[in-house]
């Protein structure tokens, strides 16, 4: 990766390469880009396309939305900790179904770093068995780990209500960034703790909408 665009994920929580490397593999570039997260399934390389509700499976975005659009959230917010950095890959594209940013930064300003540190979530459905306890801001040593997903998240604590319910407010009074991906080969590296993304509505004649999607420990 360009250490031009390294500088902008770092300064702006994101890059956009334009037909970025057209005809290589979405792993080669996600290798070339950093280092691929590994987990119990392997490499997480998927294909992302528009499904219907009823052809989905039940308890994911594409099952609770299917063609609406998709609230922004942090991707697998329910871990731990979260993949660091996400990978968009166009394969089919079209200017009416842009992904959406918002910068979680200015979120954190607005409602301030105490209350977002102390105000504990929890996913809705047990993971493995349980229902960790996790904060929707955790500090660290740059600007720290922001997770939110008001679909599968629920407040834990009463400071937890009052973090989720002023962040809502504060996402929603916000206005997002507006990115699509169109041509083959447009990529886009998205800072998974910092940037909340969400998906626009998919209208008629935009079905074909595939883009490939991984996760990345870390950028070279």
């Amino acid at each position: 990766m360009p250490n031009s665009l390294i500088t902008q994920v770092f300064e702006q929580g994101y890059a956009l390469m334009n037909s970025y490397r057209v005809g290589t593999s979405a792993k080669e570039i996600a290798t070339s880009l950093g280092t691929l997260l590994q987990s119990d399934f392997g490499y997480r390389l998927t294909e992302l396309v528009p499904t219907q509700k009823d052809a989905s499976t039940p308890n994911t975005y594409s099952g609770i939305y299917g063609f609406h659009g998709f609230p922004f959230h942090t991707d697998l917010a329910h871990w731990r900790a979260p993949p660091r950095y996400l990978m968009l890959r166009c394969v089919v594209g079209f200017h009416q179904v842009p992904t959406l940013l918002v910068d979680g930064l200015k979120l954190i300003d607005l409602v301030g770093k105490d209350i977002l540190a102390r105000a504990l979530v929890q996913p809705r459905r047990p993971i493995n068995g349980k229902l960790p306890l996790l904060r929707l801001y955790q500090p660290n040593d740059g600007n720290g780990l922001i997770r939110w997903d008001e679909v599968f998240f629920r407040p834990a604590s009463k400071v937890g209500e009052v973090g989720v319910t002023q962040f809502h407010h504060a996402l929603s009074a916000s206005i997002p960034l507006s990115i699509a991906l169109v041509a083959p080969g447009d990529t886009l590296i998205v800072d998974n703790w910092r940037m909340l993304h969400a998906r626009a509505p998919v209208p008629l004649g935009c079905e074909t909408r595939k883009l490939e999607r991984a996760y990345l420990e870390s950028l070279n």
